[in-house]
């Protein structure tokens, strides 16, 4: 089945596969067989798992003869660098409109915006995402109008081209696992427009792979909206692919009480998540995805939630890092 995505055109932007770890020092602590994913270990644009998602969307809007990119996401995304810079690659325009998240947050030169406009992006602030979704409708009518021909790609490469990405991913890990003499029997991951989590699942379906369960810590939506999400998701993909694979709630797993106070919202407590794992294995994570997502893994470790190997992916994002690197290092000492 895995081949119908391989049929699709495909803009390369990624040396894979990327390695699987194991996190020995970090495992040992959690009492649990641990690897983590590297997806943060790519060379475009500082990496990520966005990247992956992008190889399919691009390779769409080429072959359909599109010749700019329009995307959005908030002042600190790591989808809008990865969107510029794969635009740049594939000699596109690009433009993004990116949306205040947090009423604290403010749009400051450095982390992924200084990125975007290093990358040349054309840059359009809005205040709320319902604004950036006007804006970045009103952009692609400009557009038109000036004769280009605009591709609008949504939020996280959120569609069903995204998910291929992924599909292709869960491949990837398997084979890693399987020559390492192990099946995880989790895939743990962070969760904010499902796209990775939909992949996922749907390359596990396609491979005929039961006992490996993928899970996805929300970043600050809820279950239930990210599940929907999820299933859509899913179900376009498949339909996609001529699949004709039906989902239910059943099929995803996303845990939403690990967001602290919603998207974008960082506290001590995700920042000792860092701390920990950075020391305990040179392993950096960023206050607003990762982290989130490892607090997540640790805790249903400790509750004994994992009975065999677990797979974390690092989907990257070092950048969010250096965006909100005040507010990290006030919780450092």
């Amino acid at each position: 089945m895995i081949w119908r995505v391989l049929s699709y055109p495909r803009f390369r932007l990624a040396t894979l596969p990327t390695p699987l770890e194991k996190a020995k020092r970090l495992g040992e602590k959690l009492r649990i067989d641990l690897w983590i994913k590297r997806d943060d270990v790519m060379e475009l644009a500082l990496g990520g798992n966005k990247a992956r998602k992008l190889e399919f969307i691009i390779g769409h809007a080429l072959s359909q003869g599109y010749d700019t990119i329009i995307t959005l996401g908030a002042y600190h995304s790591n989808h809008v660098r990865l969107s510029i810079a794969a635009a740049r690659r594939a000699g596109l325009e690009a433009y993004a409109v990116l949306y205040r998240h947090h009423p604290s947050a403010k749009p400051e030169k450095q982390g992924n915006i200084l990125l975007d406009e290093l990358l040349g992006g054309r840059i359009v602030y809005a205040e709320s995402r319902e604004e950036a979704d006007e804006l970045v409708k009103k952009l692609a009518r400009d557009l038109e109008s000036a004769g280009k021909r605009p591709y609008i790609v949504p939020a996280g490469g959120a569609n069903e081209y995204g998910v291929m990405g992924y599909a292709l991913a869960a491949m990837e890990i398997l084979q890693q696992s399987l020559e390492r003499g192990f099946k995880p029997s989790h895939i743990v991951h962070a969760t904010g427009t499902c796209a990775t989590q939909a992949g996922l699942i749907l390359g596990l379906k396609m491979l005929g792979v039961s006992g490996t369960e993928v899970v996805g810590i929300s970043v600050g939506r809820s279950a239930k909206y990210l599940t929907k999400q999820c299933i859509e998701l899913l179900e376009s993909a498949s339909k996609l692919l001529g699949l004709g694979y039906r989902f239910s709630e059943d099929d995803v797993v996303i845990y939403e009480e690990y967001g602290f106070g919603g998207y974008g919202v960082i506290t001590r407590e995700v920042v000792e998540v860092m701390k920990e794992t950075a020391r305990l294995e040179g392993l950096i994570l960023d206050p607003v995805y990762t982290a989130k997502a490892m607090y997540g893994l640790m805790d249903l470790a400790n509750k004994g939630a994992f009975k065999g190997p677990v797979v974390f992916i690092h989907t990257g994002g070092a950048p969010v890092l250096f965006q909100y690197g005040s507010i990290v290092a006030e919780y450092l000492g």
